[in-house]
């Protein structure tokens, strides 16, 4: 098959149309060879900060000469950034090619679980020394869940979020994301709520968490922040304070992980972290910022850079199946002008649902059609004024392609 309907075949199988349970990924694995137990890995779950951790440890092994396999979810501007190696994506042929021997299998599969047996198979291909694997949802039953006693377990901040899967209770949520454990070497957050994390405790007797009393002279940006943290300085190009959060659990992780890294390859590998649409700034004059926060943690982040530039204006677009409500209500008091719009897919709210709730928040609502009249909106309403974009990782992967233009 070609790209196009490897594509249209791997997006048919549905998010949850099985059951959950680690039968059908255990039996395609062993089908195709076990490739999962041929490289080591660092498994990461988590609520919010999973995308972030997830590049900082990449990027850091990478600077220490590893040969380094990173798995994501969801992607943001191509299908195959699921999928790297050092930092570059799968090519289209060979997502169709190994896609074809996981279809060879004939076992029925979740759309997850497919593209999660299609990474094993690359990784262990290309002779991948460490994988970085991002759980898709929850971490028990998560098809990257397979894998052997990973290096380090790390549970990222943990928050309300895919409550009719996981729980709609923290302690429930946490008992899921806590399913990656195996072993007891588990890093994680400092800022983790107190169910949390007294769930967390249960599963491990030796948890590395973050000292946040060696965290001091921070500086704080949307262009980037700065911090000293156990008498070490360093720098991260992603921007946000809650980015030196989730720095500090990468630097955790990686001085517990056991592979042969220095304080030089942390440094680096925080300084070139790179990924799209977390507080990405696509343009400076006038300032443009694409966030995909799209949950009640995710805007508490992203409030704290809009807090920073009063009077800007958004553009917004959401899920109807998120909190999206409280997303609102957490961030567009801070902006002057909202522009509502719909993102492509069947699970987006329309733009004027939208501006109904966004009006309880905002005082000037403005609805747009399309993501080119939302842009030209946002352009002429802002008057110069910093632009955020955010609500959706698919409206910051729609709109991504127009700013970079």
């Amino acid at each position: 098959m070609k790209y196009n309907e490897i594509l249209n075949y791997i997006h048919s199988l549905g998010r949850f149309s099985h059951k959950a349970g680690l039968d059908r990924i255990t039996e395609v694995c062993a089908k195709l060879g076990n490739p999962q137990n041929d490289f080591k890995c660092i498994h990461i779950a988590g609520t919010n900060g999973k995308g972030s951790v997830s590049t900082f440890v990449s990027s850091t092994l990478m600077a220490a000469g590893y040969k380094v396999g990173t798995f994501v979810s969801p992607y943001i501007t191509d299908f195959c950034e699921r999928i790297q190696i050092n930092g570059e994506y799968i090519s289209r042929d060979d997502l169709c090619r190994l896609s074809q021997q996981v279809i060879d299998t004939g076992i029925s599969l979740t759309e997850f679980e497919f593209i999660t047996a299609v990474g094993f198979l690359y990784f262990s291909e290309n002779k991948t020394q460490v994988a970085v694997l991002e759980t898709g949802l929850g971490g028990r039953f998560d098809a990257t869940n397979v894998i052997p006693e990973p290096l380090v377990s790390v549970i990222t901040k943990i928050g309300l979020d895919h409550t009719a899967v996981l729980g709609d209770t923290l302690t429930q949520i946490a008992e899921e994301k806590c399913g990656i454990i195996k072993g007891d070497n588990v890093v994680t957050s400092h800022n983790q709520p107190n169910e949390a994390l007294s769930v967390i405790k249960s599963h491990s007797t030796n948890i590395k968490m973050p000292d946040k009393t060696n965290l001091k002279d921070i500086k704080c940006s949307v262009l980037g922040n700065s911090f000293v943290y156990n008498n070490a300085y360093y720098e991260t190009s992603l921007g946000g304070e809650y980015q030196i959060e989730n720095a500090l659990i990468a630097i955790e992780t990686l001085k517990n992980c056991g592979l042969a890294i220095n304080e030089k390859h942390i440094k680096a590998g925080l300084k070139n972290a790179f990924i799209p649409a977390r507080l990405e700034v696509v343009s400076q004059n006038p300032l443009i910022i694409i966030d995909g926060a799209h949950n009640p943690d995710g805007a508490d982040a992203l409030t704290a850079a809009l807090k920073e530039y009063s009077g800007c204006t958004a553009i917004i677009g959401v899920m109807r199946d998120k909190n999206y409500s409280e997303v609102i209500a957490k961030t567009l008091p801070f902006c002057k002008n909202a522009i509502c719009v719909k993102p492509e897919g069947p699970r987006s709210l329309s733009a004027e649902e939208l501006a109904n709730e966004a009006q309880k928040h905002c005082n000037n609502i403005f609805v747009a059609n399309t993501l080119d009249n939302a842009l030209k909106l946002a352009r002429q309403k802002s008057n110069g004024k910093p632009i955020f974009v955010f609500g959706s990782l698919y409206l910051a992967s729609q709109i991504r392609p127009l700013l970079k233009k």
